[in-house]
């Protein structure tokens, strides 16, 4: 019986030897990520008492927008690992029944049995010598099915985790953001260098037929102007930072899926991600605009406009100096305009790598009439 067993046992140990698949990696992703939303956290508890609440609340929107995509990643990661062991262990099933029963039918054996063989001493003894070979093996192939089973746990401990982690992290980022935007809207310390005549930008909507027809019309909106310009961006050619955290999904001049060129590029961003000023710059213009949805149009110097259009929300007054870094507005979440879909749990079938990145920023560079490359001004390459 004994002997027997040990040959049906050193044929499946011959066949049943997958690596087993840790989950440490997943786990200190998991808990890294759970350090920058700490870290956001209490950097938003500290945000209130900053001299510049509308700095210190930026920053920290962006710490959650960084640790948010870390949670994300690493709830991916989890999910992708633990299938993985899932599919494996499924897939060795009847090997895992027939080790479990070699063992079982070994350990089963009264003792004076075994000392016995048909075949007499002789195969008593060649019986032991195979036992001998094959119980660390057995033993060793049992150790690895209890790590992949002890790793499945883990994983699934660290998903439920994860997952709780990720859904307080969402609420506290939709808290700062609304801090956010109370912030803006006390703020009263910015320079204004015109005041916008109501009137005049309806008017300039309504007969509007282009965003270049628009861009045009832009001084005849301005009250009581001051003279000059802004220092300028013209030493910062090529090095601008990119006004939100994401990565260019179509250049300047190249068709959309309708076939459709512009001479701007289109971003991909995250849910809720938030729009910065590249330099300091005047608002010369924010809020919906024929068919590109809310629209910022800033001048960092005469002559030179930056246009982003896309956005769910739009910051800041018609006519105010907003310095390099300032928010000027906020992507769109999962849900509709207005919903905050995206502050609960990314839906399964959004946690695909490709999809977190859901909303879409338009950014064109104007040069007085005319529509120029916003890579010769942008700092894109490590967005390819």
């Amino acid at each position: 019986m004994r002997h027997a067993a040990a040959i049906c046992a050193a044929a499946l140990i011959a066949a049943f030897c997958p690596p087993a698949i840790a989950e440490g990696d997943a786990a200190a992703d998991a808990r890294a990520a759970s350090e920058m939303l700490a870290n956001a956290t209490r950097a938003l508890d500290e945000a209130d008492g900053a001299s510049s609440r509308v700095k210190a609340l930026s920053q920290t929107v962006r710490a959650f927008e960084a640790g948010l995509r870390a949670m994300r990643a690493g709830l991916r990661q989890a999910a992708i690992r633990a299938q993985t062991l899932e599919l494996d262990l499924a897939s060795r099933e009847a090997e895992i029944a027939q080790l479990l029963g070699v063992l079982s039918a070994i350990d089963a054996t009264p003792a004076p049995v075994t000392l016995l063989h048909p075949a007499g001493p002789v195969g008593t003894a060649r019986s032991g010598m195979l036992l001998a070979d094959v119980t660390p093996a057995l033993n060793a192939r049992a150790a690895a099915l209890r790590t992949d089973l002890e790793d499945l746990t883990s994983l699934r401990a660290l998903q439920q985790s994860a997952a709780q982690k990720l859904t307080d992290g969402l609420a506290t980022a939709q808290e700062a953001r609304t801090r956010l935007s109370q912030a803006i809207a006390d703020r009263t310390d910015l320079p204004r260098r015109f005041t916008e005549d109501p009137v005049k930008t309806a008017l300039l909507i309504a007969s509007t037929e282009s965003l270049s027809g628009f861009a045009s019309g832009l001084s005849q909106i301005a009250l009581d102007e001051a003279p000059g310009s802004l220092p300028g961006i013209e030493d910062r050619k090529g090095q601008l930072p990119l006004p939100v955290e994401g990565r260019i999904l179509r250049r300047a001049g190249e068709a959309d899926a309708a076939g459709i060129t512009r001479p701007g590029i289109v971003m991909a961003a995250p849910p809720r991600a938030l729009v910065t000023t590249p330099a300091a710059a005047t608002l010369r213009y924010h809020g919906p605009l024929l068919d590109y949805g809310n629209v910022a149009i800033l001048e960092p110097q005469s002559g030179i406009l930056l246009v982003f259009a896309g956005m769910d929300v739009v910051y800041g007054e018609i006519g105010q100096v907003l310095p390099g870094g300032s928010p000027v507005g906020l992507m769109g979440g999962l849900g509709a305009a207005g919903e905050q879909a995206d502050d609960e749990i990314v839906p399964a079938e959004l946690l695909e790598a490709a999809t977190e990145w859901t909303q879409t920023l338009y950014i064109e560079v104007r040069q007085g009439d005319t529509a120029v490359d916003p890579a010769l001004w942008f700092k894109t390459d490590k967005d390819d």
